[in-house]
């Protein structure tokens, strides 16, 4: 799209899926502006082939290059890499867990890469790009991995907030406060059987759990951290907010 709107070009997503349900595409726009990234769900929109990551030319629409994904999945979520031109890219299959690639663009042709795992699930990349956060697909745990190689420096599970990791989960939500802030939710139920949600700080360099946070969010995803010491939330007519510790 221009400025005002009209529409330059479109990629349709071919053949044409006859499912309704369970498979939702996602593209994110490269920082320089010159690369629209597009995950396509193509097994689960039954267009009888693996799923694919397409990269294409911001400008004209035309095909980079593109990959096939050894995944299943219902949809994904891209994370811009501030310092480079890599992308991350969670493909989220269901019960049947996460899996997270990243991928750059190099004489035209795509290079991919699989982290070894299918049980996290990818929250947050940190503002100055070090280091990414996940989630255990069973929400156990969170982690904090360093950036690309995906080394874990640092796990918290449910206990390290004080809780009882039979009851109480950790959400996959939050991410970077600031660089070395992560915001992490813990979600459960009272006796009464009523939900309820709290956030908490973490020093990613320490590991230590500092006070409970309150995002103003109405619900433990109405909350996504810019990376500045700002927060946005939305209004109730679904409009944005933003908050500042400062």
């Amino acid at each position: 799209m221009t400025a005002d709107g009209a529409e330059v070009w479109r990629s349709e997503f071919k053949p044409q899926s006859d499912q309704q349900f369970g498979h939702r595409p996602c593209c994110v726009l490269s920082l320089d502006g010159l690369v629209v990234w597009v995950y396509r769900p193509d097994a689960m929109a039954g267009r009888d082939r693996s799923d694919q990551w397409v990269a294409l030319d911001a400008g004209t629409g035309a095909d980079i290059a593109r990959a096939d994904l050894e995944t299943v999945g219902h949809g994904g979520q891209h994370l811009l890499h501030q310092a480079s031109d890599q992308v991350l890219l969670d493909v989220g299959e269901g019960q049947d867990g996460s899996v997270i690639y990243r991928a750059s663009l190099a004489d035209g042709r795509m290079d991919l890469y699989c982290y070894p795992w299918s049980d996290r699930c990818l929250i947050d990349m940190s503002p100055d790009g070090r280091h990414f956060m996940t989630v255990d697909h069973d929400q156990a745990d969170m982690a904090i991995h360093s950036y690309p190689d995906g080394e874990v420096t640092l796990t918290l599970s449910v206990d390290a907030f004080g809780h009882d990791p039979d009851q109480i989960y950790v959400e996959w939500s939050g991410g970077y406060l600031t660089p070395d802030i992560a915001i992490v939710t813990l979600t459960g139920e009272t006796e009464d059987e009523q939900e309820w949600f709290r956030h908490y700080r973490v020093d990613v360099r320490s590991g230590q759990v500092q006070a409970a946070f309150d995002a103003h969010g109405e619900n433990p995803y109405d909350i996504g951290p810019l990376g500045d010491g700002s927060w946005l939330t939305t209004d109730p007519s679904g409009h944005p907010i933003r908050w500042s510790d400062s």
